[in-house]
């Protein structure tokens, strides 16, 4: 037996590899499992021990600390008390009295399919290809004929122990057999050692791969479809643009979510084929699709060339029907599941425990679509994060991509809505739901911030992130908008962008490049601006047209693209200008830069009266010498006002704070600070409010 450090570290590996191989399995699909020996700190003696990647976790980026360790003994010993199908859900709460060791990851369902299989190393994988023949209608022939002895067909069976079993007995039943097709789900395939497991999968994945190729129809979709064939790319995202604020509205009925765009040819091809329709109808088979995706997708019946606004106004229609139609799917299922449960508890006890069975079965989680359809422009995914809402569309390619191999070598047969309502209100499936941590403040939301590559912009782009917001940076310097938005987190968190706020085109162009990298828009920043410093007298009127420009008239270009955004949605929302102390103080030397921040204070009470029936706030932040990391001071307005307050200019942060109440300097991190404060829903009343983050200036007091 090879050391405890030596057969985890080998594990890690080879799962690392097959999980960063997309056609291997998709994100945190599938898992991986190593049998080794360990030394038992209390009895000195060898242990038997399984490493299995635990529940959640995804195989592409997985490390020790992701994996459980169970003692093979312990897990064995499961099989004498197993009570059977009607009680196996048990077992999985029973993996917990087989752990060893401290720390590790909670076993999932899967543990037993690796435990139980008597082999050193197992593999259980979501390929496209392997699904295929999973869910092709005459499945376990074609695998004979595929794969020979070598690889043996198991029904579909519902995760968990007795699947576990089932493999087990046909492995020991078939010693020539390298690994199963599992129908309906994926494929299992195990090894004497860690490179022999990894060679029979991928062999699998290769065979399967080669016979649907060399086997299969060359057009499994059919012939294409012209009036459903792609737009050209520039239109489609124009269209994609002006339909994606509404589609999140919908996709939100019952619960924010962000959203994800894909226009790859994979899904181009499928909407425009002639069995889009038939088969987008019969929805996914493997339980991971499906999970993510909901047991079917929204899809458009209209050609690529439909106006937006019949295209708006029939994805109303689907809408409402899709939701009724979830609706009936959950009710009958349910009532269904609730039935079989009183069942096997007994007449009697059934009867009396009739209306607390009624809790058996979780609340239905909502009835919107996680996939949107539409001809012509691609595929709109949805879920509670970018990451959710992106690697739902990913799992939809990869349904599609199944769905093209099944109906090349036969007919393409997913498992029962009975089978997919067993898995997607699991009570296993509910606990791994709750097992998830709590969202931040700011989770689903979408902010886009002007001037955020630096100083204030960049604070408060760092603080909506760091609550949860997707976070779109706008900013002139490209390069610097996407390194700190590279420095957040990367496309599931920002994404930088060039703006120029005074050019309306420039301002519409930040709108649509928001809503397709998230889905909409709910949170709106105008921070952008610069500083002349001059008297009335040395004040030109290029001078007075520039800061009006790219403030008084960038917020309201901003803020009215904004706004159609947020009325289309239906979600609310919140426009926060980032105005001055100067709105409402007078001081020298500076009449264009302060005659600019009263034009953007006013403009906050007047939206704010006329986007309150729309459920969106408006409200403005007042902030005082803001001189560290500022763009502002750094580009010389800074000594200038240190001139005409006669303070070297590396003094000019302290000259502020000493003339404040509070006697503090004020950072861009305060101002950031209040953009939270009112955009959560502790201030969700709050509207036409301007908040000053100066440290007390007495003589900008608002009255």
């Amino acid at each position: 037996m090879v050391s405890t450090s030596s057969t985890s570290a080998e594990l890690v590996a080879r799962s690392n590899r097959l999980g960063r191989d997309p056609r291997v399995t998709n994100y945190a699909g599938g898992n991986t499992s190593a049998k080794g020996a360990e030394t038992d700190p209390v009895t000195g003696e060898p242990v038997e021990l399984l490493w299995v990647k635990g529940s959640g976790g995804d195989l592409g980026t997985l490390t020790e600390s992701g994996l459980a360790v169970l003692r093979m003994d312990r897990l064995r010993a499961l099989v004498d008390v197993y009570p059977g199908l009607d009680r196996e859900d048990e077992m999985v709460a029973a993996f917990d009295y087989t752990l060893h060791g401290k720390g590790g990851a909670a076993p999932s369902i899967d543990t037993a399919m690796h435990g139980l299989v008597d082999a050193a190393h197992v593999d259980h994988l979501h390929p496209d290809s392997g699904i295929a023949f999973a869910t092709a209608k005459d499945g376990e022939k074609l695998t004979a004929k595929a794969f020979g002895d070598r690889v043996a067909w198991v029904d579909w069976r519902r995760p968990g122990f007795q699947l576990g079993l089932d493999i087990a007995a046909i492995k020991a039943a078939n010693p020539q057999a390298i690994g199963v097709i599992l129908g309906g789900h994926g494929i299992t395939a195990w090894g004497a050692t860690s490179k022999e497991a990894e060679k029979n999968s991928l062999w699998i994945i290769k065979t399967a791969e080669d016979y649907i190729e060399s086997k299969g129809k060359k057009a499994p979709f059919g012939k294409p479809v012209a009036k459903r064939a792609a737009l050209p790319a520039g239109e489609r995202h124009a269209k994609a643009a002006a339909i994606a604020a509404h589609l999140r509205g919908l996709a939100s009925t019952d619960d924010p979510k962000v959203g994800h765009y894909t226009d790859s040819d994979v899904v181009l091809d499928f909407l425009a084929s002639s069995s889009y329709e038939k088969l987008a109808a019969l929805g996914t088979s493997c339980p991971d699709h499906f999970l993510r995706t909901k047991v079917k997708p929204l899809a458009l019946d209209l050609p690529s060339n439909a106006t937006v606004e019949a295209t708006l106004a029939r994805l109303d229609v689907l809408h409402e029907a899709y939701r009724k139609d979830y609706a009936k799917y959950y009710d009958k299922h349910a009532a269904l599941a609730r039935t079989e449960l009183a069942g096997s508890l007994g007449t009697g006890v059934a009867e009396s425990l009739r209306d607390s069975q009624s809790s058996s079965v979780p609340a239905m989680r909502g009835a919107d679509p996680a996939i949107v359809l539409v001809p012509g422009v691609g595929m709109f995914s949805y879920g509670a994060n970018k990451q959710t809402a992106r690697v739902a569309g990913e799992f939809y390619v990869n349904a599609i991509n199944v769905m093209r191999g099944a109906e090349a070598i036969s007919t393409y047969t997913p498992i029962s809505d009975a089978e997919k309502f067993r898995i997607e209100y699991w009570a296993l499936e509910e606990a791994k739901l709750a097992r998830m941590p709590k969202p931040k403040p700011l989770a689903g939301r979408i902010a886009l911030v002007t001037g955020a590559a630096s100083g204030i912009g960049k604070a408060i782009a760092t603080r909506l992130a760091a609550e949860g917001a997707c976070v779109v940076i706008a900013d002139l310097d490209l390069a610097k908008a996407q390194e700190a938005a590279a420095e957040l987190g990367g496309p599931d968190t920002a994404i930088g962008i060039v703006a120029n706020v005074t050019d309306e085109a420039a301002v519409q162009s930040a709108i649509d490049q928001t809503v397709l990298a998230f889905g909409g828009l709910d949170l709106v920043v105008n921070n952008a601006g610069l500083s002349l410093s001059k008297s009335l007298l040395e004040t030109t009127v290029a001078d007075w047209d520039l800061q009006h420009n790219v403030m008084a008239k960038g917020s309201f270009l901003v803020s009215r693209a904004a706004a159609k955004v947020l009325i289309d949605q239906k979600l609310g929302g919140d426009i926060i200008y980032i105005s001055s102390k100067n709105s409402v103080f007078a001081g020298p030397n500076n009449i264009a830069y302060s005659a600019t921040k009263a034009d953007q204070a006013h403009q906050v009470r007047l939206l704010a009266a006329e986007l309150g029936e729309h459920g969106v706030k408006v409200n403005g932040i007042n902030p005082d010498g803001v001189v560290r990391g500022s763009g502002i001071f750094a580009g010389g307005w800074g000594a200038k006002r240190a001139a005409v307050y006669g303070v070297p200019e590396e003094e000019l942060g302290k000259y502020y704070a000493q003339r404040t109440l509070l006697k503090r300097e004020v950072l861009p991190e305060n101002v950031a600070n209040a953009v939270f404060v009112l955009c959560t829903s502790d201030l969700s009343h709050t509207t036409g409010l301007h908040i000053p983050v100066d440290a007390g200036v007495a003589a900008a007091f608002l009255r």
